[in-house]
């Protein structure tokens, strides 16, 4: 938890290549094993957003990121997650740290994976869901 809040501090990002299929990784342990989600996870102490989000996607995708604007935050149970777009700059996708799986997937795709609750929803209210 973070100092005067009951919610865990939590960033995602939220990445789509040139062609329009979004950035997705398979959860590797709870909450959520085993769904597709957007890279993400908490916020150390010491980190602002945008450095915990350049951390958690080279850790779970091995890309290396530039963090643009937030798009929204969404609590989910006990956790607080701000999402921000993001764009490549450099690496290889490779799923790793507490990820199972990472890549990219396109609209059909999308629609006919297991998902975190909420996130397709939540993605297409802010416009991001997939081509």
């Amino acid at each position: 938890m973070t100092e005067g809040s009951r919610h865990v501090a939590c960033v995602g990002g939220i990445l789509h290549g040139a062609d329009g299929r979004l950035l997705l990784i398979k959860r590797g342990t709870e909450p959520g094993r085993g769904l597709w989600s957007i890279p993400g996870g908490r916020r150390e102490p010491e980190e602002s957003d945008r450095e915990a989000v350049v951390r958690e996607m080279a850790e779970e995708t091995g890309l290396v990121v530039e963090v643009g604007e937030h798009l929204g935050t969404v609590v989910r149970g006990p956790y607080r997650i701000a999402d921000y777009a993001c764009t490549a700059v450099g690496g290889t996708l490779a799923a790793g740290d507490d990820a199972a799986d990472a890549r990219w997937v396109d609209a059909a795709e999308f629609a006919a994976l297991p998902l975190v609750e909420g996130l397709a929803d939540t993605l297409a209210d802010w416009g991001q869901t997939p081509l």
